[in-house]
């Protein structure tokens, strides 16, 4: 039975309750509901019967996504036998750190940011998930050698082994519209990064303002324009490129990097280009920049932002008619397939256990992401699910981008050193929109690198 952590007022309810209660109520009838792959839980329970055993979860959901995770942990539960144990921090990434070099560490660990879990795995604290589980992961996921490498990492050894499993992802290659203001408009939908382009200018040879562009963010100003440069990144360069800036194999002011900088410079040092002009970009909240595609007249007619940001939209708004997306588009002039910018959670075992390799198991079935697709908040890159199963459809047209992806990076801030990802790299672009030159700002970043070697 799920112990599960919530806030005092849940435990006091669960109190009130027979001890029958504690038992986790699953959210679907098994063998109910056509969208859902019910054979693939029948032959995971078949293979696995744990009955009495235990297994720890550590992770990040708290609340409504704890919540979430609960009734997907649930369909273990029934499949098993096993006793599981959730906790949910919002110190995660401090804590997981001082358990796993304390000896106390969960079954499980869930990382937000796969750059902790590489460094807990060169430590010796999580277990290689074996070739086997990095093959399957190659031939069953979109763009599998992506997620692939994104859980592969160095043992303490130095020797490369796979470690991380990914489940639940979040697409950052987005860009949001108003349909009726593009209808009204005559504006067509860019398939390409180059269409993205002449539309920018004649919306503004019409008169109006093509983009709506805010970085602030509290602490964090500047984030919203890592993701254009990374996003942008994708469309002009290699993977490969992509990876060896992440890694600073190549320096941050490597020509190609400046180039891309530049790129999203011509989008937002143009005071035609955007709601407010360039000193808009800087003093508006990324929370309040959507606001203008919803003004009338419209403010602006796109928006480049993650899968969460209807989450700030007006109250009411409906996706697919009030407001929708589309993919960020690739270039034309390069042959880089379809790129994926995205985020996401991988699931690294850290202490050992027969329940643990069980979960894994687990998590490779369609069922374990057909039963959070019909909830909210959840995409895979999983090509065995039925997206029919997603409880919207613009959570399915999001997940078919991540099907039809050919190429998946994860947010590349969140993997570079957080001196550099989570600082000088968002400082960087506020100084890059306020004037300053790419190329120095580029130095300016290596130097920052250079400093923490």
């Amino acid at each position: 039975m799920s112990k599960i952590r919530g806030s005092l007022a849940t435990a006091l309810a669960l109190a009130l309750c027979s001890s029958a209660a504690f038992a986790q109520e699953l959210k679907f009838p098994v063998g109910e509901g056509e969208q859902f792959n019910w054979e693939s839980f029948e032959e995971f329970k078949s293979a696995h019967d744990l009955s009495g055993q235990k297994l720890t979860i550590f992770g990040p959901w708290l609340s409504a996504d704890e919540e979430l995770f609960e009734s997907i942990v649930a369909y273990f539960e029934e499949a098993t036998g096993v006793d599981v144990d959730y906790t949910g921090s919002d110190s995660f990434e401090q804590q997981i750190v001082i358990d796993t070099q304390a000896g106390s560490a969960p079954n499980i660990a869930v990382f937000p940011q796969p750059g902790l879990a590489a460094n807990l795995a060169e430590q010796g604290h999580l277990v290689p998930l074996g070739e086997e589980t990095a093959s399957w992961l190659a031939e069953n996921y979109a763009a599998g050698e992506s997620w692939v490498k994104l859980g592969t990492y160095a043992d303490k050894d130095g020797n490369d082994a796979f470690f991380a499993f990914p489940y639940k992802a979040d697409v950052k290659s987005l860009v949001w519209y108003v349909p009726e203001n593009f209808e009204d408009a005559g504006y067509e939908v860019p398939t390409t990064l180059e269409e993205l382009k002449e539309l920018t200018q004649k919306i503004v040879e019409d008169g109006e303002t093509p983009w709506c562009i805010g970085l602030g963010s509290g602490g964090a100003t500047g984030w919203p324009a890592t993701d254009w440069v990374e996003d942008l990144m994708l469309r002009m360069e290699s993977p490969e490129v992509y990876d060896q800036w992440v890694s600073n194999e190549i320096p941050f002011n490597d020509e190609r990097i400046v180039k891309v900088i530049d790129e999203f410079g011509w989008f937002a040092k143009n005071d035609d280009y955007v709601d407010g002009g360039t000193e808009g970009v800087v003093s508006t909240d990324f929370r309040d920049s959507p606001k203008g595609l919803f003004a009338v007249p419209p403010k602006c007619y796109m928006h480049h932002q993650a899968s969460f940001i209807p989450g700030f939209f007006p109250d009411g708004t409906e996706l697919g008619v009030d407001a929708d997306f589309f993919y960020m588009p690739e270039s034309s002039e390069k042959d880089l397939g379809k790129p994926v910018l995205g985020a996401g959670t991988v699931f690294a075992i850290t202490e050992e256990s027969e329940a643990a390799r069980a979960f894994i198991e687990f998590l490779k079935t369609p069922i374990a992401h057909e039963l959070w697709m019909a909830q909210s908040s959840f995409l895979t890159a999983h090509t065995g699910v039925n997206t029919d199963a997603y409880a919207n459809d613009a959570m399915k047209k999001q997940g078919e981008i991540l099907l039809e992806a050919t190429t998946f990076r994860f947010d590349a801030s969140d993997l570079m050193p957080g001196k550099i990802g989570a600082g000088a790299f968002w400082t960087g672009m506020i100084d890059y929109v306020g004037g300053k030159s790419a190329e120095d700002v580029a130095s300016d970043i290596q130097k920052e690198w250079d400093s923490i070697k």
